[in-house]
């Protein structure tokens, strides 16, 4: 059955495919259609433990059986087990469970301006985003993305976004005038070309929300669950965020989102002002309860680090690389010659996922890859840059 056809006939086309088809995978290997894969995407950083984890499937296989949705009228113990650990971590005090990356910045949106509601009364609602950010694909997270392409057709828009240079910090404090509620950052720019934020200018950014009563907001979809080598991105710049949100890695394949809330805000949504009918479900969180457990030992997220520092400098030996950006394992590149695209497409023939971010070749293996591996991609990577003229 060629379910590539049967894809294109039935599904909406809001995807570029490439022409892969998976059927099955295990670890940093995926196969179908007779070919085997090397995968340096991880579903775009959501398969964290790799493909078919066995001690992740088993978790979420034992949690199925027992019982798999109950809603949020009641109580289950991997919710619970999940928002303790999330909060042990990461010294926050409470979790609000939703089901995605942008679902979870929804969350922070609204909290951030609720927070100032309560505090301030109406008018101050205002949230600055920094030019090149990426928050989502909802009506209100495209409003948020501080990129032009994302601000058409689906209008009107949610109001309230105000974007700000990314390491400017004089046209960052021009913005915050005072109908501002919140500042809301990806420490790394993921969608926007892997672009680390510089650490003087996030302090500078976390001091000011923290002097003006700005609420600080760490969109860690993509660089949160230990895809820079630490558990939270931000703990490189030893700031510390009022909201947090995560996803992606956090369920190690099962859709979830996290709104993590600090001291200040943990009391702000209260009884019917957010909610979500799969949030928390019990089968994602018994998943993500091992990928927490897993990711956050130290040891893990040194060895995440290492291999890190050691991909980059296996890129920056190849001739036909230009500049290697990112931080532990989410690293992108630009090229001397040819495009982003062109070597993502080849490289699939070639058995190598890898994903782009505009001009750049991005990567974003499983946090278990091996050193082996890594040289193989780097070979498989190596042949394909060979071949482009």
């Amino acid at each position: 059955m060629d379910y590539k056809k049967r894809d294109e006939a039935f599904v909406a086309h809001t995807y570029r495919r490439f022409p892969v088809f998976l059927e099955q995978g295990s670890g940093v290997t995926a196969k179908g259609d007779g070919k085997t894969y090397l995968d340096f995407g991880s579903g775009i950083g959501v398969n964290a433990l790799g493909y078919s984890d066995p001690e992740w499937a088993a978790a979420v296989a034992e949690q199925a059986g027992r019982l798999q949705h109950t809603s949020n009228l009641y109580y289950t113990a991997p919710a619970a087990e999940l928002a303790e650990l999330l909060c042990k971590l990461t010294g926050c005090k409470k979790v609000f469970f939703g089901n995605s990356g942008a679902e979870a910045n929804e969350g922070a949106i609204k909290a951030a301006r609720k927070y100032s509601y309560d505090k301030y009364g109406k008018g101050r609602q205002t949230i600055v985003t920094l030019c090149n950010s990426f928050h989502g694909r909802t009506v209100t997270t495209l409003a948020a993305n501080g990129q032009a392409s994302f601000h058409d057709f689906f209008f009107p828009f949610t109001e309230g976004f105000v974007y700000a240079k990314a390491n400017d910090i004089a046209d960052l404090t021009e913005k915050l005038t005072e109908d501002v509620c919140a500042v809301m950052v990806e420490p790394v720019q993921g969608e926007g070309g892997v672009h680390p934020l510089e650490p003087a200018f996030l302090r500078q950014v976390a001091s000011l929300c923290e002097k003006r009563d700005i609420l600080f907001v760490a969109d860690e979809v993509q660089t949160g669950m230990g895809r820079t080598g630490k558990l939270l991105a931000t703990e490189h710049y030893g700031v510390t965020p009022d909201i947090v949100t995560l996803a992606k890695g956090l369920g190690g394949g099962l859709p979830i989102g996290a709104v993590l809330f600090g001291e200040k805000t943990e009391q702000v949504l209260q009884y019917g002002q957010h909610g979500s009918t799969f949030g928390g479900n019990p089968v994602v969180c018994a998943g993500a309860l091992c990928c927490l457990k897993r990711i956050s030992e130290p040891a893990f997220l040194s060895e995440v680090a290492e291999k890190g520092g050691y991909l980059k400098a296996r890129l920056e030996e190849l001739p036909q690389i230009d500049k290697v950006s990112g931080l532990g394992l989410m690293l992108g590149f630009t090229l001397k010659r040819g495009t982003a695209a062109e070597v993502a497409a080849k490289s699939a023939e070639a058995g190598l996922l890898l994903l782009t971010a505009k001009e750049k070749v991005r990567l974003l293996p499983p946090l278990i890859i091996t050193k082996e591996e890594i040289d193989r991609g780097i070979a498989l990577l190596q042949k394909v840059l060979e071949g482009i003229a």
